[in-house]
């Protein structure tokens, strides 16, 4: 059943047409989930402009009829997000950068009412660096792909994948991540989000209920798998990663897990922790999900094989171009054991005829001549930097704290003392002018865990990197932090 919830803004200043909220009291998701996503919704695609004032947490509960705590629970969230702001007298408000932070608006969504402060920094986990996105390299790529393209690769091409590129996919994964796969098992889909969706239907399919995730882990992720039909279950992750002894304790037979560099913590998954997870695999007759999301930013000294390398018959490898090279080309890949590639391809069958042969080849040109290498390195070379950078200004502005994890990758993981106050230091940052989201954003049911703040560095520069991090400084300071 559904509770429609529709309201104004009085005065017009800001919003002239009816908008909606709905919860639906027979999903999965927990109400506050559900609220605070139709909220984020109705800002990112600009229904609700920055400024609009919105109910309050107890009238909103009252005409959706839902506690009042499943409100303030939204919105306490969607605040340290950077979407909403609550000033004394003035009601809770859609925050001036609500847009601009979650990326490219529409043309048709007009700018913000007020001027973008310029002392604004976004550490929040899920961004890509496209500003270093090689465009004249790429732009050779695509061009010469369109020159040369005759009606063969005009016209559809196979929906797991142009099989020039799996061919070279497989070569190239092979060559640095030691990848052991066939072009045959392995499949092109829309970005990481397409893989998850597809091998959760089959597991569905082949009678599966639940899926471990890594807890603390991607949110979004766990949300996604819910909608597909399976019940995420946490696994409890330390500094040697996932704890496949609590795993062997549960009822799941597939689990999805970030072994190269743990999110967020950065964790690698100890050499006797792999060997021990393929076993349950066996034992169990299940599959290992591998996002190995950002492992070409891992330091090469610091790196493992795959864990698909140890297993090819277990372990279904996922990537994408996403953090690599940019989101918008929604380029990922899928390397799984033949059986399940099998049943894949069939669900895929049925929902689309694959993605653009164009810009497979063009990706499949790019990795040829070199232009990936170079540009990945180029970029490890840079969040190297960054993670220096962040490793001084936490011990110089944030005494008492402790970077989790051997570093590399995209965030840093850094834990606060006992006794600090998480989220008040969420806010206390934003009101600074720095979005950054706690540790326990990521957490499904590991409550225990220290306080945390989750830093990514992908997006923002060396120079803006130590200007946020002295603020947040500020902040922990004054909240009580070690000095």
């Amino acid at each position: 059943m559904r509770w429609p919830y529709h309201f104004g803004c009085p005065g017009g200043d800001h919003l002239s047409r009816q908008l909606a909220l709905t919860v639906d009291r027979e999903s999965r998701l927990p109400l506050a989930v559900q609220v605070r996503n139709a909220l984020r919704g109705l800002v990112e695609n600009g229904t609700l402009w920055p400024g609009t004032r919105i109910p309050s947490s107890r009238q909103l509960a009252l005409d959706i009829g839902v506690s009042r705590s499943v409100v303030v629970e939204a919105y306490e969230q969607l605040s340290a997000e950077g979407y909403l702001e609550t000033k004394r007298g003035s009601g809770t408000t859609i925050a001036a950068r609500a847009q601009s932070d979650e990326g490219a608006a529409s043309t048709l969504v007009p700018p913000d009412p007020e001027p973008v402060p310029e002392a604004m920094w976004d550490l929040r986990t899920g961004t890509s660096n496209v500003v270093d996105f090689p465009r004249q390299e790429w732009i050779r790529c695509v061009a010469a792909v369109v020159n040369d393209a005759g009606r063969q690769e005009l016209s559809y091409s196979a929906p797991a994948g142009v099989l020039l590129t799996r061919r070279v996919l497989v070569g190239y994964l092979g060559r640095v991540r030691g990848v052991r796969s066939r072009p045959e098992d392995l499949m092109v889909t829309a970005g990481f989000a397409q893989g998850l969706a597809l091998t959760c239907k089959v597991l569905l399919d082949r009678g599966h209920t639940t899926l471990g995730v890594e807890d603390p882990g991607h949110p979004g992720e766990r949300e996604f798998i819910t909608s597909s039909g399976l019940r995420p279950v946490g696994i409890p992750v330390d500094e040697d990663g996932l704890r496949v002894d609590l795993l062997e304790e549960s009822d799941v037979r597939a689990v999805l897990i970030t072994p190269a560099n743990q999110f967020p913590t950065g964790a690698r998954l100890s050499q006797a922790r792999r060997e021990r997870l393929i076993t349950w695999a066996r034992e169990v007759d299940g599959y290992v999900l591998e996002d190995d999301f950002d492992s070409a930013f891992v330091q090469r000294i610091d790196q493992l094989p795959s864990l698909q390398s140890l297993a090819p018959d277990r372990v279904v490898y996922a990537g994408s171009a996403s953090k690599t090279l940019a989101p918008a080309l929604r380029l990922g890949w899928l390397a799984a054991p033949s059986e399940l590639m099998a049943s894949i391809e069939h669900v895929r069958a049925g929902w689309d005829i694959g993605c653009s042969g164009l810009e497979q080849l063009a990706f499949t040109r790019f990795i040829d001549t070199g232009a990936l290498d170079r540009h990945q390195r180029k970029l490890r070379a840079e969040f190297h930097r960054r993670r220096q950078v962040l490793r001084r200004q936490t011990e110089s502005w944030l005494p008492g704290t402790h970077l989790i994890g051997r570093g590399g990758g995209l965030q840093a993981y850094l834990q606060l003392p006992p006794h600090l106050d998480e989220q008040a230091l969420v806010r206390a940052a934003r009101h600074r002018s720095v979005l950054v989201r706690g540790g326990h954003f990521y957490t499904l049911t590991d409550t225990s865990r220290p306080p945390a703040l989750v830093i990514s560095y992908a997006t923002v520069n060396s120079a803006g990197l130590a200007k946020s991090l002295m603020a947040i400084g500020s902040a922990y300071r004054q909240l009580g932090g070690l000095t």
